[in-house]
């Protein structure tokens, strides 16, 4: 018989405790829960009694249009059987989602159900803004990084001979034009719906951002390894580099930087981050 947990019956830091001190993590890092140490959690008395709350919550993931295989994984548990023995038990691997499907199956009248619907609701809802607020932090990081890179490359591109602010201007529209198939910044712009006034780099998100940053590292790199000189063939070369990122881009199967979305603007969520820091 598999060894019962004592529950006590406010959702505390040690009720709460219970719940991470079940979650385990892969080889690659993902958490995940199993439904026999979730059914010991829950007071379940036998394995078997779960079972069918387990398939409602199957169901229920169905239902709502995600593939039951991404949550719901069928493994086999070492689990103690007395004496320090450990034998093997069919079981399954849950996804937080699939705990938050299981517990709102539960029985009712069993108080850690309660405390575990709050829970997984909670959690669930903070990987979600956590997730949102992951993207906006990427985005304004490599933002950063690009207003960074383009100083340095317009130094490399200086002593390649490209000089003027028009100069520079007609090169980077040479990068632009090769990675993004032809486009160049005023393309971009009607493209993407974008104000004159507005700038490209403001309204990419992190992929697009990360394109155009390798887009302009290995310009700079190649400027400066290669010796390039004279603007005809700076030009060439950061046109040369757009296109390579771009065939990587469609060899990996991604979206193609002109089609992806446009976002608002990096200074709005730059304020709202700043903002949300302030309030902490």
């Amino acid at each position: 018989m598999e060894g019962e947990i004592v529950i006590s019956n406010d959702l505390t830091p040690d009720n709460i405790s219970l719940f991470e001190n079940i979650r385990q993590e892969d080889e690659h890092g993902n958490e995940y829960w199993t439904s026999r140490g979730l059914r010991k959690l829950l007071g379940y008395s036998e394995y078997q009694h779960f079972i069918p709350v387990i398939e409602k919550a199957k169901q229920a993931c169905e239902n709502s249009g995600y593939p039951i295989e991404d949550h719901f994984e069928d493994i086999l548990e070492m689990i103690p059987t007395g004496k320090g023995a450990m034998r093997q038990f069919r079981s399954i691997k849950l996804s937080r989602y699939a705990c938050y499907l299981i517990v709102q199956n539960a029985d009712p009248s069993k108080e850690i159900v309660a405390h575990g619907q709050t829970y997984f609701a909670v959690q669930t809802r903070k990987q979600e803004i956590f997730e949102q607020s992951n993207e906006e932090e990427k985005r304004v990081f490599l933002r950063e990084e690009m207003k960074k890179h383009n100083v340095a490359l317009a130094d490399a591109a200086y002593h390649a001979g490209v000089e003027t602010d028009r100069d520079f201007g007609v090169f980077q529209n040479y990068g632009y034009k090769g990675l993004y198939g032809g486009l160049g910044a005023k393309e971009i712009h009607k493209k993407k719906a974008l104000k004159k006034s507005q700038q490209i780099l403001d309204h990419m998100g992190s992929t697009e951002l990360a394109a155009n940053l390798f887009r302009a590292t290995q310009t700079e790199e190649k400027l400066r390894r290669d010796n390039i000189q004279g603007k005809s063939n700076a030009n060439n070369t950061h046109f040369e580099v757009g296109q390579k990122v771009r065939q990587t881009i469609k060899e990996l199967g991604g979206t193609m930087p002109e089609d992806l979305p446009t976002e608002e603007s990096i200074k709005r969520v730059e304020r709202r981050i700043k903002k949300q820091l302030n309030e902490k």
